[in-house]
């Protein structure tokens, strides 16, 4: 996902389009249901977020509202972590 945002933000970059990824972080979803079930290891997994929290639907739609709007018109080629600090803190 990385190398594909940067390449296609390369190479669209000319037609004035930009490219740039969303990377969610843990999530109480469907798919996570199942992971999340177990009130132990629902602990263990936020314990190892430095929020201490799961992701939140406001939180990923803050990073695509920066993104759709003028804040981030000068913003191409960037993958955003929306993980509560996990990616760049450990």
């Amino acid at each position: 996902m990385h190398q594909l945002t940067r390449h296609l933000a390369r190479r669209l970059a000319g037609e004035r389009v930009t490219v740039n990824a969303v990377a969610p972080g843990l999530f109480a979803t469907a798919m996570t249901a199942e992971l999340l079930a177990d009130p132990d290891q629902r602990e263990l997994l936020v314990a190892a977020i430095p929020l201490a929290r799961l992701g939140r639907a406001e939180d990923v739609a803050g990073a695509a509202l920066f993104l759709a709007s003028r804040a981030g018109a000068y913003v191409t080629g960037v993958v955003i972590p929306v993980d509560g600090g996990e990616s760049g803190c450990g």
